[in-house]
């Protein structure tokens, strides 16, 4: 997929806005697009998806909603859309009620959920000119359809699309009103890697104009790329949030052998160095990843031993995810 640039960015702006001008003071810090607090939602089942959830989501922001499937990103995201109502807490989007001000919030917002409802015997250009129809003040849906490399499938059928093709049309009906604020919801699955990676560029121009973005999705090297920050969510509960930087220094680098070489003595391994067995392999969890394989392979040449599977890996996102979900779940 190859995106393309419009006439005009992709991008929001008052209707009937003066030209802009140096200000002779400095402004006022922006209102958060989204604040979310303490949010519950309990299905009729008794099922609680989310458990005491809250952040904020500030203009031109990438933030990400990171977990497992059923860690309630998707509860989360259909509340503050408006689509459903918390058990309790309190959601405000662009100042508002998403629910009781649905009329005051939704123009001003696009939504792009795991499935979309558009008519399927309507053309790609008829499905988002139906849409775009229904918007006070649409962006020309040939720009749009553009920068969402759709256009050569603009008469072609909504249901003779492929997966992917739904999905950046579904992205495309959402940028239709110029949202200030984007939800996206898992918005790359079912895309190759090259259109995955060109939504995300589409995405960072979109922050970068001052669209403010929530995103939820499962894929670590999706979050690592787009969020400014992100919040880690596990059953239902908010388990470690902050850039993606800030997640990472709270967990450390790994070495591991199987578990058939042996353990090192209490005096090889450093100063708050931890050793377990996980499964068949003996794994040493560090802050520093370069003095204790220095250290482990000392030992294993002074005992003339070969790690089998040994493996050195140092601190990112997808190791602090996995001992986070981990550690949640231990402590249930």
């Amino acid at each position: 997929m190859t995106t393309h640039t419009p006439a005009e960015p992709l991008r929001h702006s008052a209707p009937g806005a003066a030209p802009t001008t140096a200000p002779t003071t400095a402004p006022a810090a922006a209102p958060a697009a989204v604040e979310v607090r303490d949010l519950r939602r309990t299905y009729a089942s008794g099922a609680e998806a989310v458990r005491g959830v809250s952040f904020t989501v500030r203009p031109g922001e990438v933030f990400g909603l990171l977990g497992t499937n059923g860690a309630g990103k998707t509860s989360t995201t259909e509340v503050v859309a408006g689509l459903a109502a918390p058990t309790s807490g309190t959601v405000r989007v662009l100042g508002h009620d998403p629910v009781r001000e649905r009329r005051r919030v939704r123009p001003r917002t696009g939504v792009v959920l795991q499935s979309g409802g558009l008519p399927g015997d309507l053309s790609v250009a008829e499905a988002a000119a139906a849409w775009a129809a229904t918007l006070t003040a649409a962006r020309p849906v040939a720009d749009v359809l553009d920068a969402l490399d759709l256009t050569r499938k603009a008469s072609t059928p909504v249901k003779s699309l492929s997966g992917g093709e739904r999905r950046r049309l579904d992205l495309a009906v959402a940028l239709l009103g110029d949202p200030e604020l984007l939800l996206l919801d898992e918005p790359t699955t079912g895309l190759d890697a090259e259109s995955r990676r060109a939504v995300w560029d589409l995405v960072g121009e979109l922050a970068a104009t001052g669209t403010a973005v929530l995103l939820t999705t499962h894929h670590l090297e999706e979050a690592e790329r787009l969020a400014d920050r992100l919040a880690v969510l596990h059953r239902g509960l908010v388990v470690a949030e902050g850039t993606v930087a800030d997640v990472v220094a709270t967990h450390r680098a790994e070495v591991r052998w199987h578990r058939d070489a042996g353990r090192p003595g209490d005096g090889v391994l450093g100063p708050g160095d931890t050793l377990a067995l996980d499964g068949r392999h003996v794994v040493v969890r560090t802050a520093s990843l370069q003095r204790t394989l220095a250290r482990v392979l000392a030992w294993a040449e002074a005992q003339h031993l070969e790690l089998a599977e040994l493996r050195a890996t140092p601190a990112s996102l997808e190791t602090a995810f996995l001992a986070l979900a981990r550690g949640a779940d231990e402590t249930r």
